[in-house]
């Protein structure tokens, strides 16, 4: 580019060429993308958010912290967080991102206030190495930290970049198509066309013959029109078959699908499970990715952000049907690399106070808590810390 050219504000290209795009609303009406959207959003509010510290390389769950029963339960808004989540969700596809506003008093968290987008504006500086940026909402600023930032392929860290703004021709194409098939229906389904006349009409007839075509294009009356000698219809239109509205409704489908890396399969519920586990992993898996990474940003102190962090539990949605789950458990325990306990556990069973590793063919018996070792098919116990003649086992 020219150093002398000034490059153009892209609000004020698109005002200038014409702006096509639909609305949040718009692509709402779209199948596709609100089944989408929904689907991304019940699997986020259905997973559990935990708060996790980092001891000596395990992780503690903290389950008494005020912010996770605002993350999973009471906001403090008036929204729950259920609602809360889809209403962050939605923004986060079709707007600058989802966000809220940290309510706390010093170090006390209090409560989170979901924001809508469209009362989101942004202050940022120019420097394109030291970015840095205020949020104004209705007039006030507001600091980067008091605010939870949800947002999707963010360039600035300060807003995203929708679905709407990357993809609008798809959209364009998807809701005018909804467009025309609802006038079709309302025309019921007559092709748009003129008439031809041999001869000079009076105005008489030509009042009588809109009068008709009215009534013959609304879906609600009479759709005859009776046409003298000398007067023919001519087409001007083709009928959605001609046109092959179906088939480009359902190319369309499964090319909003990709905005998404949906399988098509799982929105039109004929998905199997893997088609299930792949939909989680390709479609929200990285959307709560991002929700983590927010958290831990702006939802820690910043004494806290050396060993705590925020984690979904995705146990649940990763399991599987039960055979493909009771094999991996039989592997598991079969390696010893797992206990029974610990698959009752994962199970939401209760506890058997089974400690034994099992080092044979279920004839020997290993409890690592006392370091004993069971000898099935001659019922005795040895202590792997003791020798023969009862001497300590020298490390």
């Amino acid at each position: 580019m020219n150093a002398n050219e000034n490059p153009v504000d892209e609000t004020l290209l698109r005002a200038l060429l014409g702006n096509s795009e639909c609305s949040k609303a718009d692509a709402l009406n779209i199948p596709s993308v609100k089944g989408c959207i929904k689907f991304i959003a019940d699997i986020v509010t259905m997973l559990p958010i935990k708060l996790y510290k980092n001891e000596d390389g395990k992780a503690v769950e903290i389950k008494n912290d005020i912010r996770v029963k605002i993350l999973n339960n009471e906001t403090g808004d008036t929204l729950n967080a259920e609602q809360f989540w889809r209403a962050i969700i939605a923004d986060y596809f079709l707007g600058k991102g989802g966000y809220a506003y940290i309510n706390k008093q010093g170090n006390k968290y209090m409560s989170l206030h979901y924001v809508d987008e469209t009362y989101i504006s942004v202050n940022k500086n120019t420097d394109p190495i030291f970015k840095n940026y205020n949020i104004c909402v209705n007039g006030k600023l507001y600091e980067p930290h008091e605010f939870i930032k949800i947002l999707r392929n963010t360039k600035d860290g300060a807003k995203g970049h929708s679905i709407i703004e990357e993809s609008p021709l798809i959209l364009s194409v998807a809701i005018n198509t909804l467009k025309f098939e609802d006038n079709l229906v309302k025309k019921g389904g007559n092709k748009k066309g003129f008439l031809k006349s041999t001869k000079k009409l009076t105005q008489e007839v030509i009042d009588m013959l809109k009068v008709a075509w009215q009534r013959l294009y609304c879906n609600n009356s009479e759709n005859v029109v009776v046409l003298n000698d000398g007067l023919e219809f001519q087409e001007s239109s083709n009928t959605s078959v001609e046109m092959q509205l179906n088939e480009n409704k359902e190319t369309n489908s499964t090319e909003l699908y990709k905005l998404f890396t949906m399988p098509a399969s799982v929105i039109n519920g004929t998905g199997t499970n893997a088609d299930y586990t792949k939909a989680f992993k390709m479609a929200a898996l990285p959307v709560i990715k991002t929700i983590e990474c927010a958290l831990n940003r702006d939802y820690l102190l910043e004494k806290e952000k050396e060993s705590f962090y925020y984690a979904f539990d995705t146990k649940e949605m990763l399991k599987g049907d039960i055979k493909e789950r009771y094999d991996a458990y039989k592997t598991a325990l079969e390696s010893n690399f797992m206990q029974i306990d610990e698959v009752r556990f994962m199970e939401n069973l209760p506890a058997l106070g089974l400690n034994w590793i099992k080092l044979g063919l279920d004839s020997v018996l290993y409890d690592p808590t006392t370091n004993e070792i069971y000898t099935a098919n001659t019922n005795m116990k040895t202590n792997l810390k003791k020798v023969k003649g009862g001497e300590e086992v020298e490390n």
